[in-house]
């Protein structure tokens, strides 16, 4: 169990080699973060500024090992990666005794404990088949209800109400064609979207729409993590070492 008498130290990783987007990451999870943490936004200085494909995401892993390392030996107590798509995180957990979490199975898993088949809005076509693989490799198709693009590259998703804009058709298709019952944002980058999207739909729906934000339900589940001193299994994840 964690110590309660200290303050707990959360690093957030972004994986991108750019710090644009580092205060609105300290945005997303400030409405759930508890009085005694403490939370930095460290960026890698390799790799691309965005993560939009496969490429990207595998050229941006081995950065985001090495940080993660550092930031163990920093004396950091577990890390959020905020990457819907993981990137890095498995590799990670090979070299880390901290806890170390993505976005996907936390979203996927907080849709699951509020509903029984999700749907996921993603930004661009491009990052649809490596996000249908989340969905099989967590053993979810059956409660899957299907993913769709709303066509808004990362660079412009600051724009919060053009971005809702986009999700809502595309959002309301997949729950009155598909049989959603709840939505995840498919890209970390959607800050400030997900209330805003629920209560449209709500109302829409005359029904309640949970839309979950992968970074409030990251951050809040690592937290959790840390304080019970739980830590990856080392039957699923052998030591490694990282070399350069």
């Amino acid at each position: 169990m964690a110590d309660a008498t200290r303050r707990l130290r959360i690093a957030i990783i972004a994986p991108v080699n750019t710090s644009q987007f580092n205060d609105l990451l300290l945005k997303a999870v400030a409405p759930v973060l508890p009085p005694d943490v403490d939370v930095s936004v460290h960026n890698i200085d390799q790799g691309h500024d965005c993560i939009q494909n496969r490429t990207d995401w595998l050229e941006n892993g081995v950065p985001v090992v090495k940080l993660a390392k550092s930031l163990q030996d920093q004396g950091f107590d577990g890390i959020w990666l905020s990457d819907f798509d993981m990137c890095g995180v498995e590799a990670a957990r090979e070299v880390i005794d901290i806890p170390i979490i993505g976005g996907f199975p936390t979203s996927a898993f907080t849709a699951l404990g509020l509903s029984q088949r999700f749907g996921i809005l993603t930004i661009l076509p491009s990052t649809l088949a490596m996000q249908q693989g989340h969905v099989l490799t967590y053993g979810q198709s059956e409660n899957f209800a299907g993913i769709a693009p709303i066509d808004c590259p990362v660079d412009q998703l600051s724009n919060v109400d053009v971005v809702v804009a986009k999700s809502f058709p595309v959002a309301l298709k997949l729950i009155n064609e598909r049989g959603a019952q709840s939505l995840l944002l498919g890209c970390t980058g959607f800050v400030g979207v997900a209330e805003k999207l629920s209560v449209l739909l709500s109302e829409a729906l005359q029904a309640y729409v949970p839309v979950i934000d992968p970074n409030q339900a990251g951050i809040g589940y690592l937290i959790s993590l840390v304080r019970m001193g739980i830590r990856p299994s080392r039957l699923c994840y052998s030591p490694a070492t990282i070399n350069g």
